[in-house]
């Protein structure tokens, strides 16, 4: 670590946005106000090369998350240890100011999928997940927030609401939410609930981040594809949320057809626009 160098703390007035290589050269010359930057983990578990030189500038202008895909949370595998040990080291050279898993499974018998995949909503599984969580932030060292995924089905053997569910999930293991308000959209629209009801069911204080993105309208349903500019369904949640929780880090995701860095930043500064407006009904609501 360079001496000079000190972990920052993203601002929960400015939104981030991920960190994708087309975008590197245009980042670092720009160097535009953003809160945090965020990548997934497991894009920079090499020791060495190009990448995690990027990544290594970055994090001395902004604050870094250390975003997984892979870690697999809710598999009925084992954790994998390679995996979490490779983590490890990442977090180590770069000293994230989050670091963050999906509320999945990914893999099974020793097989990885290239998805996301929903659990079912039950005190087995609930008590599966928060064993294998509490042994990640023992592994690690540090407290991680776990992610709320979209999904295309429903489990008949789901007996919690999944608000309650991954508020039971912080409860017993002192993790962290990371909110992805897209996700309770599409959920909600996909299977007839109602995202305001999941939001509410999540205890603010466990809130260490919020994600935004695009998705893709089907006639079967919506598709997370984080491919699209944020839906106005989704932009209005925000502030809904916001306005109960008050300013929380930010991100807007975009991973596939990316567009100029300009888009993005334009995406950027509206959900500045909806983190200032929680702000200052804060202040107000404490004159």
């Amino acid at each position: 670590m360079s001496a000079r160098f000190a972990p920052r703390a993203p601002d929960p007035a400015r939104a981030g946005i991920g960190l994708r290589t087309p975008h590197f050269e245009a980042l670092a010359g720009r160097r535009p106000a953003l809160s945090f930057l965020e990548v997934h983990s497991e894009n920079y578990f090499a020791d060495g090369g190009p990448s995690l030189a990027w990544l290594e500038r970055f994090r001395e202008d902004y604050a870094v998350s250390l975003h997984g895909v892979g870690l697999s949370l809710g598999s009925a595998d084992p954790l994998d240890r390679e995996h979490l040990s490779r983590l490890s080291r990442l977090a180590a050279r770069i000293e994230p100011a989050l670091v963050s898993e999906h509320l999945c499974w990914s893999s099974v018998g020793g097989r990885h999928l290239n998805e996301l995949l929903p659990l079912p909503y039950s005190e087995e599984v609930l008590a599966h997940v928060c064993e294998r969580v509490s042994q990640v932030q023992d592994m690690l060292g540090r407290t991680i927030l776990v992610e709320n995924v979209s999904s295309y089905l429903r489990f008949a053997s789901s007996t919690i609401p999944e608000g309650e569910f991954v508020a039971e999930l912080a409860c017993r293991t002192g993790c962290g939410v990371l909110l992805d308000v897209n996700n309770a959209w599409v959920n909600a629209v996909n299977h007839g609930t109602d995202a305001r009801e999941f939001l509410a069911a999540i205890d603010p204080a466990t809130v260490g981040e919020i994600h935004v993105a695009g998705c893709e309208t089907t006639p079967a349903g919506l598709i997370d594809t984080h491919g699209a500019p944020v839906f106005p369904e989704v932009w209005a949640l925000l502030e809904e949320t916001l306005a109960r929780l008050g300013p929380v880090p930010t991100l807007v995701e975009w991973d596939t057809n990316l567009p100029a860095l300009d888009v993005l930043l334009g995406e950027a500064a509206r959900a500045d626009a909806v983190l200032a407006a929680a702000a200052g009904a804060r202040r107000r609501a404490a004159a």
